[in-house]
């Protein structure tokens, strides 16, 4: 018979009295935690973050999945920046495009349905010119055919 064996203790008319246990929060028992699946998890963690971030490629070293496109022949006026100049010459406001210069929107809209779309137009407005000729500037192009409008003021 061990010291320890509690049942012999009592038939032998021994009184036992037993630690209390710990109660949490709630009434609830709290135990030991097992420290043998504590210590397998933390290994488990450990191979696995060694496992991804060793295993994952960097995205320098990724290909590049896009294709080089044909090289097709362009034209000077294709990479120059279209740029509508409001100014002001004494009461009225003038529009400049290149070395057009117009009082009238119709004017503009007209010279604006001859340029290519796609890149887009700027409206540069000097500083002492009315709202009124910046709005109806950035209203031609919309007219025009532009769907890249930017306004640029005068600095």
């Amino acid at each position: 018979m061990a010291a320890w064996d509690v049942r012999a203790l009592r038939e032998r008319g021994h009184t036992v009295k037993l630690g209390r246990r710990h109660r949490g929060l709630f009434g609830a028992d709290i135990g030991t935690l097992p420290m043998t699946s504590m210590i397998d998890v933390v290994f488990l963690l450990l191979i696995f973050f060694m496992m991804t971030v060793s295993a994952s490629v960097q995205e320098t070293d990724l290909a590049s999945s896009l294709k080089p496109q044909s090289q097709q022949q362009g034209t000077g006026a294709d990479f120059q920046p279209q740029i509508v100049f409001v100014e002001r010459r004494g009461d009225a406001a003038v529009f400049r495009l290149g070395a057009n210069n117009m009082t009238e929107r119709s004017q503009l809209l007209r010279l604006l349905r001859e340029l290519p779309k796609s890149s887009g137009v700027v409206v540069r407005v000097a500083n002492d010119v009315p709202v009124a000729a910046a709005a109806a500037a950035l209203q031609t192009c919309k007219d025009a055919g532009f769907t890249k409008v930017s306004y640029v003021p005068a600095s």
